[in-house]
């Protein structure tokens, strides 16, 4: 995907379009099930898309009132949005990829053909890549879902306008971390540095309470922690979770996702770039290092 850079984005975009298409055809077929997690004051609903991807209705359980983030699959969000009798009216992208955003322009004209619904609202990075914007947002900019608090996280790297969701009740916490934070991995870093997602995950996320959870963008799961294990093999919370993903049923991806922020620190090596083992390990103090490091040798395992 990092050559698609080069080329103008409407062609990119296609280009990526076709591949995840055709990549994801065999699976389309399968029945994909959603995952509900109700809580007191939300509930979020994660459904599998394309090949490995997930979108996420987050519904106020006060007052119905429902956002989606990344509807690559809009037809299917409706469908979930009907089941679950909520009132959607916005759309949190967290970056422009098609398989993120590619559905931000179908969604947006079935709302066009069906003015009872109400207006669309779509949230995103300030770039003019993501289609159909409406309500550019940057750091530290909030919004509500219903009686649900969200505040945006600007995380830059894998993409320049990357934005991440932090979503409150009275007592839950949720984070949206498209294609930044994964299970026990982070995103490749197509349009940014070491030092960007040095920030983005231990500047910002990391500061999250321990108990918020993480819905992340792709199921990697697996991979990520069979890497995590080759960098850290006596990190025994690593081994565990690598046995439940081994046992897990991720083709169906209704296992291990979410995460929590706590439970990544202690399994997720991009996010353990401060730790002795790590600096042990690539015979630096430097995390910055560290994170450039990490990323080289994930980008070739």
């Amino acid at each position: 995907m990092s050559l698609l850079s080069f080329l103008p984005h409407r062609i990119s975009q296609r280009l990526t379009a076709l591949y995840f298409t055709v990549s994801s055809f065999s699976l389309q077929r399968r029945p994909q099930t959603t995952q509900t997690s109700t809580m007191v004051g939300m509930t979020v609903t994660k459904i599998p898309a394309l090949k490995d991807n997930f979108m996420y209705l987050i519904v106020c359980n006060t007052t119905r009132a429902a956002a989606v983030v990344d509807p690559v699959a809009p037809e299917r969000v409706l469908e979930v949005v009907q089941e679950q009798n909520c009132k959607l009216n916005q759309l949190l992208t967290t970056h422009h990829h098609w398989d993120h955003a590619g559905g931000n322009e179908a969604l947006s004209d079935r709302f066009r053909q069906n003015p009872d619904w109400g207006e669309l609202r779509v949230y995103g990075g300030q770039d003019e890549r993501i289609a159909r914007l409406t309500h550019p947002v940057k750091q530290d900019d909030t919004f509500g879902i219903g009686n649900l608090r969200v505040r945006c996280l600007s995380t830059p790297c894998h993409t320049t306008s990357h934005i991440c969701y932090y979503v409150e009740s009275e007592t839950e916490r949720a984070v949206f971390t498209g294609d930044t934070l994964f299970l026990a991995g982070c995103g490749r870093f197509f349009e940014g540095t070491p030092v960007q997602m040095y920030d983005a995950l231990i500047g910002k996320l990391s500061q999250l309470p321990d108990d918020t959870q993480v819905y992340c963008g792709h199921e990697y799961a697996l991979q990520n922690l069979r890497f995590g294990h080759t960098i850290e093999p006596n990190n025994e919370d690593i081994r565990v979770m690598l046995e439940r993903a081994q046992a897990a049923d991720l083709e169906g991806r209704r296992a291990l996702v979410p995460s929590t922020i706590g439970l990544e620190k202690r399994i997720n090596v991009f996010m353990r770039v401060q730790h002795p083992d790590m600096r042990a390990k690539f015979d630096t103090s430097e995390p910055i290092e560290i994170m450039g490091l990490l990323r080289a040798a994930k980008d070739k395992f």
